[in-house]
């Protein structure tokens, strides 16, 4: 396009006002290319392009009133354009689609109990409505609602806050969210042990800090070395996150090795840690939970993270909360304040109704837990009579993290190679019509994840479905 125009057109700053009509069609690809121009009646002005919104204008006439159509800038934020998208979300809701669409593909992809919310927590959240309490509530969270959080985490985990050392949000991702953004600055470094949950990252990136992601092995049930860790601390280094038990491989820390992992916190004053135990109700005994802020000397640099959303069947309530020295969670307040505001206030009623059904959910907890149980001793049982497939038991959450990776390489008729997870994955669910999400989301791309948030039923027909889908991959590496 020419740099010329013959007739008046637009000020970047005034174009509003003295252009009522007015078009460019300006090809995405070519606006980069394309200065900046500001013309006003009879002049015109040629910027720097790096400052351009619009490139060109073309005029047919010296006439504003004639038909002319304006070019759009569709570039985004070199921040947006850092983060990736959430595979698992990606992933359910294509199985969703197919669903919808009459394929009679087995979900389990998605972290989602397939409980209904207990009913009593249900009636307090429809009572709410009854009552009209239906109005904001303060940014933090009601008064009532932290105060049962603080009782809740001195009685079952050993730490004590008070009411302004909490603020709940809409759900567990935007408290950790907040979290990054409210500590991190532009180069620091948030340490990440894999697998991870697949937006820890990207809350990094988003913070402009730099994830440092630290691999964990299967043999030794995908915990994090003391050694490695301490051997990647940094001056730059800011936060770690842990997630116990974890999202994607159930793995629990033991006490003891969270100890060893604190004594090399405590030598680095700049290092938090934020401990993200979302999942500590859904734990098989023997294993059992520690809160990392009640270790010795951890409660000052430590932002624990919980909710309600899977302990207690409240995914679609979305609430979550962190606790935390005032300063920190001041800073989350803050944030949220600009966000959100606060949380739900009928959500809020049912959580109240949560934490009052006794220590760590009282029995409708543990009803869930018991069928969780349930559910992976019989995946484990299935997966370990599969050949060429590694297991670690999960000893919380409801998940398997699988390596998969002795079929790598494999070539089926009409499908192609097998050459990672998630090609394994588009298999499985093309040929399985199964639904799992590929390793690679969380950072280990020999696995791949399955979730046991199903009844019993399904997963027995979900086993059967997989085990026929890979027989030609077990045929291929014979030949």
């Amino acid at each position: 396009m020419a740099n010329t125009l013959n007739s008046a057109t637009i000020s970047r700053t005034q174009f509003g006002d003295q252009c009522p009509s007015f078009h460019s069609v300006i090809p995405p690809p070519t606006r980069r290319s394309l200065p900046f121009i500001t013309v006003h009646k009879g002049k015109r002005v040629e910027l720097n392009r790096r400052r351009a919104l619009v490139a060109v204008v073309k005029a047919k006439s010296s006439s504003f009133e004639d038909s002319e159509s304006f070019g759009v800038d569709i570039s985004l934020s070199p921040r947006v354009n850092a983060v990736k998208p959430s595979k698992t979300v990606a992933i359910s809701d294509q199985a969703t689609a197919l669903v919808e669409a009459g394929v009679p593909v087995i979900r389990l992809a998605a972290g989602e109990p397939d409980f209904d919310t207990p009913a009593v927590i249900a009636e307090a959240g429809i009572n709410a409505i009854r009552e009209g309490y239906t109005r904001y509530t303060p940014n933090a969270g009601t008064f009532e609602l932290r105060s049962a959080i603080c009782h809740k985490l001195k009685e079952e985990n050993g730490i004590t806050y008070t009411p302004d050392q909490i603020v709940v949000s809409n759900g567990a991702k935007q408290s950790i969210a907040q979290a990054v953004l409210g500590v991190c600055s532009p180069g620091d470094e948030v340490i990440i042990p894999a697998p991870f949950w697949v937006s820890y990252p990207e809350m990094a990136r988003l913070a402009d800090a730099t994830p440092v992601i630290l691999p964990t092995s299967i043999s030794d049930n995908f915990l994090l070395d003391p050694k490695l860790l301490e051997s990647k601390i940094t001056e730059r280094s800011r936060v770690l996150i842990l997630c116990s038990p974890s999202n994607p491989t159930g793995s629990v820390y033991p006490k003891k090795l969270l100890e060893e992992i604190a004594q090399i916190v405590a030598k680095h004053p700049r290092l938090l840690v934020i401990s993200d135990e979302i999942y500590e109700h859904i734990i098989y005994a023997p294993a059992t939970h520690t809160s990392f802020a009640s270790l010795p000397g951890m409660w000052d640099r430590t932002l624990t993270v919980n909710g309600f959303s899977k302990a207690f069947a409240m995914t679609g309530w979305r609430l979550g909360y962190i606790a935390g020295p005032k300063h920190f969670i001041a800073a989350c307040g803050k944030l949220q304040s600009q966000f959100t505001s606060g949380a739900s206030s009928i959500s809020q009623k049912a959580a109240v109704a949560a934490l009052g059904l006794g220590y760590s959910g009282g029995e409708a907890v543990s009803t869930m837990v018991k069928a969780f149980r349930e559910r992976r001793d019989f995946l484990v049982r299935s997966f370990r009579e599969m050949d060429g497939v590694k297991i670690s038991e999960p000893q919380g959450a409801f998940y398997l993290f699988l390596d998969f990776s002795s079929y790598y390489g494999r070539e089926v008729d009409g499908f192609g190679k097998i050459e990672n997870s998630e090609s394994l994955c588009r298999y499985l669910l093309d040929k399985g019509q199964v639904a799992l999400v590929p390793g690679s989301a969380f950072g280990d791309d020999t696995c791949i994840r399955i979730s046991y948030a199903a009844s019993l039923t399904t997963l027995q027909a979900a086993v059967e479905r997989i085990k026929k889908a890979l027989t030609p991959l077990i045929s291929a590496a014979l030949v």
